[in-house]
């Protein structure tokens, strides 16, 4: 790590030490689009009083005189909540309940039921079991209260005391806590809740500004100002369906055009034998042909200057769910073919996808179904292409759920008996190595699709999936392969599992780790149906991950809602919000991120088939789903700080390797460093580009102090302090 001045940066100011600040809502302007914004769940309190306005469930007459209790644990009681603008047929599944107990750790309660409140407009019950839904750990003590909040499309309400077993014990209000009780015709509700100045939105920016930071961020790998300028001139939807055109990849930035080369690196003919070992032209071969060094160089180029944004996104996050690997991918032009079809799909229909991906030779080489026979079969294809690809390992409600037996237990989807039937079907399938276009004596065509040997085909009868509606349940004997193909890929596509399973994860790559089951519903609906009656439609699913009313908003306030970025995107949204350029600022980089392994995730080289990350873990100690935690370690962290501080305070330099290198241009901040020594419009417009326009009050006490002790004359110094402290600040860390 680069050592800094000692009057720069306090080592309490890593950020780590800014973890889990709060945000601050901010406006900003829109002309096409409307208001993104939903409005703040309010939990209701007694008069008075914080303690939640509660009853046990079904037993409340009298709203307004129902008085307050303690509740067992495994009660089911009822909340009520206000301040809701829902959708139809929004219902318990948009809702979260979380309480702290007095240790300080959190639960999540089930939401079951949710019911209009008669004679109370506006006002909503909630029917809740008091039960850690997660299970992480043991069930809170029943010894007093607890502090209890509703999340609801990545907002947070207000926190209430709810009594657990009993009334009382050392939990503390929240600061600034206040009564919120039930409104009534006297009173306006407004009225009722005051907030502290401490929370009290921040109007800066251009109205819904927030929002688009958000959405270039999750449709893409970053802001920058030129489209930030677009989409406030055009709207998302608008934008959206010029990104469903836009030619990909960039004219100025083709893929590599790498030809085939024999499997064998050092073969005298076609490999990198002709050269000496040692040599410099040894290297470079084996550099651009045996490793995934020109993909990821690239891949990069694409993601800090490529106008197609979205197809490059929707393309990442696939080959995060459909992983090959370059740790078993030997050539970076296999890599390349992949990746093609990747793209090529990332708007197509998930059918289609399913079956380019099936026959994709860098596939068939990954998981062994090119070398699977009638003789010799192998499972791991069909084992992946169903748990892994589509319908998961238990059956899912259509919101992406789980379905219980009677005992309480996940209903599997499948069988060992079925995994056998499927890799009868996956049998014949390998490399078109003398009849297709990139066929050439001697090499293994990773190219084209893979072609049926017939003779290799197993054809046997088989059985598949069974459920309702379910085509091509059982295939009689003596069926050719490519048809087999086809009836099977129909049968996994169809299943209820594939909408829920697929939208869910995509949800998670793109916006949230632990959507709420409503809003996996909505998505998954679209995927079932596009409104056409069209099953798979991925410009629609993509266009419904990214307009819900759970991913749009200035500002989300849930602190459990967002993504840790992962160092592909922590890397990317820095360079794009601060020109990226080559190490002399004279051109572009060359895309080259040397050492970005050492955050955990090493490009285009997954180490296994479950990606870089599960996408059910679970962040140890919270009821968190965040696959992308699985990455961050001790020494992870430290990995980040250091990579920021890298391109920060110099550059990831030219070499034999990195012709251009790449560094930041931050001379726009410098300037403003300069204009204002108080140091207040440098973190205004760091705060705008990079944190949505909702640098915390708390985040900003804290860094302001260390900008300041830099001297006013070296405005360089103090805009390469304030972009470290945001960029490796919790606050910019998650993507939220």
């Amino acid at each position: 790590m680069v050592s800094l001045r000692p009057r720069s940066l306090p080592r309490l100011l890593c950020f780590s030490a800014l973890l889990m600040l709060p945000l601050v809502v901010s406006k900003a302007q829109e002309v096409f689009d409307p208001d993104p914004n939903s409005p703040t769940p309010v939990l209701l309190s007694e008069v008075g009083s914080t303690r939640a306005l509660a009853a046990p469930a079904g037993t409340i007459v009298n709203i307004e005189k129902f008085p307050g209790q303690a509740f067992l644990p495994g009660s089911i009681v009822e909340l009520f909540v206000t301040n809701l603008s829902l959708m139809p047929d929004e219902g318990a599944n948009a809702f979260r309940i979380y309480a702290e107990d007095g240790r300080g750790f959190q639960y999540r309660f089930p939401v079951l039921d949710l019911r209009k409140i008669k004679g109370h407009d506006g006002v909503y019950g909630l029917t809740v079991k008091l039960a850690d839904e997660i299970g992480y750990y043991k069930p809170p003590r029943a010894n007093g209260d607890v502090l209890i909040r509703l999340t609801w499309r990545g907002l947070s309400s207000n926190r209430v005391r709810l009594g657990y077993g009993k009334i009382g014990g050392e939990i503390k209000d929240d600061p600034g806590a206040v009564p919120t009780p039930l409104p009534t015709a006297k009173t306006r509700f407004a009225k009722s809740l005051s907030v502290p100045a401490s929370a009290a939105p921040e109007y800066v920016g251009y109205r819904w500004s927030g929002d688009r930071m958000r959405f270039m961020q999750q449709a893409g790998f970053g802001p920058t100002a030129a489209l930030d300028q677009r989409l406030r001139r055009i709207g998302l939807r608008t934008y959206l369906a010029e990104q469903f055109d836009a030619p990909y990849p960039s004219a100025t930035n083709p893929y590599p055009d790498l030809p085939l080369k024999n499997t064998d690196p050092n073969n005298a003919t076609n490999g990198c034998g002709m050269f000496a070992a040692g040599t410099p032209e040894l290297r470079a071969c084996q550099r651009d042909y045996y490793s995934q060094y020109p993909v990821q160089s690239w891949f990069f180029r694409e993601a800090f200057y490529g106008d197609a944004q979205l197809r490059h996104r929707v393309a990442w996050a696939l080959s995060q769910i459909w992983v090959i690997s370059g740790v078993d991918t030997q050539q970076s032009s296999h890599m390349i073919a992949y990746h093609k079809l990747l793209s090529q799909d990332a708007f197509a229909n998930y059918r289609t996808l399913m079956k380019d991906m099936t026959l994709n030779p860098g596939m068939g080489n990954y998981l062994d179904m090119a070398r699977s026979t009638k003789n010799n079969p192998n499972e791991n294809y069909p084992r992946e292409v169903m748990q892994l690809f589509t319908i998961g390992l238990f059956m899912l409600n259509q919101d992406g759920t789980q379905q219980k037996d009677a005992q309480g237990d996940p209903i599997p989807t499948y069988d060992q008996d079925r995994v056998n039937n499927f890799t009868k079907v996956f049998t014949g399938f390998s490399f078109c190595n003398t009849t297709c276009a990139n066929s050439s004596p001697g090499l293994v065509n990773y190219k084209d699709p893979m072609i049926l040997n017939q003779t290799n085909h197993d054809v046997t009868a088989k059985t598949l999936l069974s459920y309702p509606g379910a085509p091509n349940v059982n295939i009689p004997t003596n069926v050719n392969g490519a048809t087999e193909l086809d009836m099977v890929l129909d049968n996994i596509f169809n299943h209820p599992n594939v909408g829920p399973f697929v939208s869910r994860q995509l949800i998670q790559q793109l916006v949230t780790s632990d959507p709420s089951p409503a809003y996996v519903g909505r998505v998954a609906a679209v995927f079932s149906d596009n409104g056409l009656g069209v099953r798979g439609d991925m410009k629609a699913v993509i266009k419904a991950i990214l307009l819900d009313p759970e991913a749009r908003g200035d500002a989300k306030t849930d602190p459990n809602f967002g993504k840790l970025r992962e160092p592909v995107q922590f890397v990317t949204n820095v360079a794009r919000n601060l020109n990226v350029k080559s190490a002399n600022l004279g051109t572009l980089s060359d895309g080259v991120m040397s050492g970005i392994n050492g955050m955990g995730q090493n490009p285009f080289n997954s180490p296994t088939v479950f990606n870089y990350y599960p996408p059910d873990y679970v962040i140890p100690g919270t009821a968190i789903n965040g696959p992308e935690y699985a990455l961050m370690t001790t020494g992870t962290a430290i990995a980040r700080a250091n990579y920021m501080n890298t391109l920060v305070f110099g550059a990831i330099a030219t070499s034999i390797d990195n012709p251009n290198g790449t560094a930041l241009d931050i001379s726009d901040i410098q300037a403003l460093a300069a204009a204002d020594t108080s140091g207040n419009l440098m973190l205004d417009e760091l705060s705008r580009r990079m944190l949505n326009g909702n640098m915390s009050a708390d985040m900003r006490a804290k860094i302001l102090p260390a900008i300041t002790a830099i001297s006013g004359t070296d405005a360089l110094g103090r805009a390469r302090a304030a972009i470290y402290l945001v960029a490796t600040s919790s606050q910019f860390q998650v993507q939220r």
